[in-house]
């Protein structure tokens, strides 16, 4: 194993505390790992056993590729790719040997073969339920995926071959894209809440999903999400989506609406925020007909036409106090009448609301009224942004990447490696939906034949901080993770002028040479910026700004 990991891992004996790359670690023994399987497989089962650890492993795999963008520089793809199983091997798992490896960023292709010696999850699993028919190395598997998928942008899949737990000697590994699989699906549900493996069609049923947007997701904050979907589908309780702007809280009331017993029955959205306040209660309840000025015909509103199945509410928080009275009506009697009419038609609805705003709050406000609050929070489930879901990211670009290829007809081969630095670095503030059109962005502008590069993707102003690092892209920055960062750069080699001069240039670099905005990504004045510009001899190759 090189020494530039060794140099990473660092032990703080005053706090207790064991870090690497700037990331708290702990140390666990072998064997208590090994009877916590046996206890988990016991309780649960086998298949969500096995999911349960192949998540784990992949979101393990999954930071430990962002740490792996630090500590190589000067590196080629392979040397830089070797970077996961050398961790691996220093976090004591398992003894990585590689037969062959084939790494092509800008092509999307991979294939790779391991020998794993010495598995520590394999043979506690060998000895506890003895030598079986199926392989057993689950969360080294999910690393093992989680790392090529983040570091490549795109799913990658590893399926162990031979494993001592099945009798042989050692344990082999294959990894290629998820796509060059057979049966590919069969696994990466492993990856996934354990409830959509249980309870999800493959597809949203066609009038359940808007054109080519289906749940997409690995992590852990997604995994919590959606297993809480599969708790609450098969009732007819109220459900409360909240979340940024952006991070898909209507495609989890879609699929929540198609995993439920309302399934066969209409899904009807309304944007609560897009309705006039005095048409809120005819869009709602219906109206009579001469009602008011121009209602020439009686129509039906939300509540009758979603009869039978979910009517999702989004923006929920943005009614009127008034409107959230009429609402409260309906959801309390279970009846309602039209505007204008004197029948009282029964409420037969799933009712799913939405918001990206705290509810609390605005009870406290006394913006939202604390009835309809308590209502409607029956079963909250949170939605978390993409920048607490990185290793969601890969699926993410390789579902809307295949999506808008084929939508405009362009052949595009996959992300291009400062791409793919640049789209885990960025903050992502308008979540999966900017995503989605940042990628579609970057279909349009390439060319037939070549990778998305960086330009391709990021020409509409947004404003890029310290992408992780690539081979072929200077020296590493320093990580906010914790104590530990200064001392990797450090112990790298790398000293204060160095580190200063990469961060100004990559500044610039996202700044096209504004040196206004590079100084205020940097955080300092622009007075400060020029200064260093001229202390240091750093050419920016503008004198804009």
């Amino acid at each position: 194993m090189s020494s530039d990991l060794f140099s990473q891992l660092h032990f703080d004996h005053a706090q207790g505390h064991i870090w690497l790359a700037g990331r708290r670690m702990m140390m666990i023994h072998a064997r208590a790992f090994g009877l916590l399987r046996h206890e988990v497989i016991e309780a649960v089962g086998l298949g969500k056993a096995r999911g349960l650890f192949t998540r784990q492993g992949y979101n393990s795999g999954a930071m430990d590729a962002e740490i792996a963008a630090k500590v190589r520089p000067g590196a080629t793809i392979e040397e830089m790719f070797a970077v996961g199983p050398e961790l691996h091997m220093l976090e004591g798992m398992v003894r990585t040997d590689p037969v062959s490896v084939s790494v092509d960023t800008a092509t999307g292709t991979f294939a790779a073969e391991y020998i794993w010696r010495g598995s520590n999850e394999c043979g506690a699993h060998l000895e506890l339920f003895g030598r079986g028919t199926y392989p057993a190395g689950w969360s080294q598997i999910g690393y093992a995926s989680g790392y090529a998928s983040v570091f490549l942008g795109r799913p990658i899949l590893f399926r162990e071959t031979e494993c001592v737990a099945m009798g042989h000697e050692c344990c082999r590994i294959v990894g290629r894209p998820a796509d060059e699989w057979q049966d590919g699906e069969d696994d990466l549900r492993f990856m996934r809440g354990s409830q959509m493996g249980e309870v999800l069609p493959a597809a949203l049923p066609r009038e359940s999903s808007p054109a080519g947007r289906h749940i997409v997701g690995a992590s852990a904050g997604f995994n919590v999400a959606f297993d809480m979907l599969g708790h609450v589908a098969d009732t007819d309780a109220v459900v409360l989506f909240s979340g940024e702007s952006g991070v898909g809280k209507e495609i989890f009331a879609r699929h929540l609406h198609a995993m439920g017993r309302r399934a066969a029955g209409p899904f009807i959205g309304v944007n609560c925020a897009a309705i006039p306040e005095s048409l809120v209660e005819a869009e709602l309840f219906g109206v009579e007909k001469g009602a008011f000025t121009g209602a020439n015909a009686s129509r039906p509103g939300r509540f009758e036409r979603a009869k039978g199945g979910t009517l999702f509410l989004d923006e929920i928080g943005t009614l009127s106090l008034a409107a959230q009275g009429k609402l409260l009506r309906a959801i309390q009697e279970g009846e309602f009448e039209r505007v204008g009419g004197t029948k009282l038609l029964k409420s037969d609805v799933r009712l799913v609301a939405a918001t990206n705003t705290d509810l609390r709050a605005a009870v406290e406000a006394n913006t939202f009224r604390a009835d309809l609050f308590y209502r409607l929070n029956v079963f909250p489930i949170r939605i978390p942004p993409l920048r607490e879901r990185r290793a969601d990211l890969p699926l993410l670009m390789d579902h809307f990447l295949a999506l808008y290829a084929e939508r405009h007809g362009r052949r595009v081969t996959g992300f291009e490696e400062s791409a793919i630095a640049a789209m885990l670095g960025y903050d992502w503030p308008g979540n999966i939906r900017e995503l989605e059109n940042v990628i579609e962005r970057g279909v349009i502008m390439a060319r037939d034949g070549e990778p998305l590069r960086q330009h391709h993707l990021f020409s509409g102003g947004e404003m890029l901080g310290p992408a992780a690092w690539r081979p072929g892209q200077g020296n590493p920055q320093a990580s906010a993770a914790g104590p530990g960062s200064v001392a990797a750069l450090v112990d790298a080699g790398l000293d204060l002028a160095t580190v200063e001069r990469e961060m100004i240039e990559r500044a610039l670099a996202n700044a096209s040479g504004n040196r206004t905005r590079a100084a205020k990504q940097l955080g300092i004045s622009r007075s400060q910026l020029l200064y260093r510009l001229s202390a240091g001899g750093i050419k920016d190759g503008r004198a804009s700004g």
